[in-house]
């Protein structure tokens, strides 16, 4: 058993999802080592509750306040967990003294606000919720380095590249290269796109995630958000990042150093193995995961990604080398887009003609502030509302 002084303290947003639950797994096999203080939830109140009994969490967050009634009821047996909804509790919960480190694992813009709080209250970050740094990541990073704060990814791709980084402080990267699936439509047309349906969308070949996440790996979107992602985390200019497909997700990302050394993080598709890496670290936690074998895996294949069947990564890298608030107006738009496609209102190649759209008609701004960030979200979010009734 570890001491009660290492053991460290979690608030985790969002613990109903895909990476909130497979946290939670973690947690469970590591006794001793991590408490949780503060569990989330939008709208999953019954799984919430089941976490809330299991864990006793000193409060617990239901983002859709009407859900608030029902989560206290079913908590009226445990008055140590406080029960609070909406927005501004999400964000004022991180802050409390007694949390070491937040783990964001909400889905899109939503994850934004909680973590610029908790980095203004001190704590350390485990990053899951990529769009926070594709909205604002040059706010972010100021702020991480104002407060003293440590930012650890969660993203297999760039925990992957953080570890590759471990030990190399004095050595400038020349490029780093992103791994991706390819999704379920690697190696199809651009117009073999255009008949893609939402069921085909949502089999990932490799990776178990949410509906939201599974459908921006298939359009490659999630790629191009990663690439902002990376830019942000890891101090780099636009030109040192590159993706190239790899089917069996087995390389998670690699980083060529000015010599010519690549360093690559090999594993399994499994996210429980860069979140503990987040939680614990500096430390490697021993853990019964299963274990790659070369054995097992013999052929691991590499290459290019098609930009004209995916144009999303296209227009990723293109809100990147803008910047701005272009990467704000590229996430909101994909948002509305995705959850469009998800009712079944427009196509899959569709989405992207909506991204397209927004970029050239939202307003830029070359220097925007948290508040420009927030009207910049909703202004995009109505035009491309707009785009899809029209």
């Amino acid at each position: 058993m570890t001491p009660d002084s290492s053991v460290k303290t979690l608030a985790l947003l969002g613990s109903t999802g895909s990476i909130g639950t497979q946290a939670l797994e973690v947690v469970r096999q590591q006794p001793g080592r991590f408490r949780v203080a503060v569990l989330s939830a939008q709208r999953q109140w019954e799984l919430l509750v089941q976490q809330a009994l299991e864990f006793r969490p000193a409060a617990v967050v239901i983002g859709d306040e009407s859900l608030r009634g029902p989560v206290q009821a079913a908590l009226a047996q445990q008055p140590e967990t406080e029960v609070l909804a909406g927005p501004a509790a999400l964000a004022e919960v991180v802050t409390r003294p007694e949390i070491n480190i937040v783990l964001t694992a909400l889905v899109g813009y939503a994850g934004l606000l909680p973590t610029v709080a908790a980095i203004r209250a001190g704590k350390d970050i485990a990053l899951a919720n990529k769009e926070t740094l594709v909205v604002a990541g040059e706010l972010i990073t100021s702020l991480v380095q104002q407060h003293g704060v440590r930012l650890l990814p969660v993203d297999s791709e760039h925990s992957a590249i953080f570890q590759c980084l471990v030990g190399e402080e004095l050595n400038p990267i020349e490029k780093i290269i992103l791994t991706a699936s390819g999704g379920p439509f690697r190696g199809r047309s651009a117009r073999e796109m255009e008949a893609v349906t939402k069921a085909q969308a949502l089999k990932h070949p490799n990776w178990d995630m949410g509906a939201k996440i599974t459908i921006d790996s298939a359009s490659l979107m999630n790629k191009g958000l990663e690439v902002i992602e990376a830019k942000w985390l890891f101090g780099l200019d636009n030109e040192q990042i590159d993706v190239v497909v790899h089917p069996q997700s087995i390389v998670h990302s690699l980083v060529q150093f000015a010599d010519g050394s690549l360093k690559a993080q090999l594993g399994l598709p499994d996210m429980k193995l860069p979140i503990q890496y987040a939680l614990g670290y500096p430390q490697r936690l021993a853990n019964a995961f299963p274990r790659f074998s070369f054995l097992d895996h013999p052929t691991l294949t590499f290459e290019a990604p098609d930009r004209a069947a995916f144009p999303n990564l296209e227009l990723a890298f293109g809100a990147m080398r803008r910047g701005g608030n272009a990467a704000c107006i590229l996430n909101a738009a994909n948002e509305i887009a995705v959850a469009a496609f998800l009712r079944e209102e427009v196509g899959f190649r569709q989405m992207s003609d909506l991204v397209a759209g927004c970029l050239a008609r939202v307003s830029y701004l070359a220097r925007p502030s948290l508040d420009d960030l927030i009207q910049t979200d909703a202004e995009t979010r109505r035009a491309a509302t707009g785009l899809i009734k029209n």
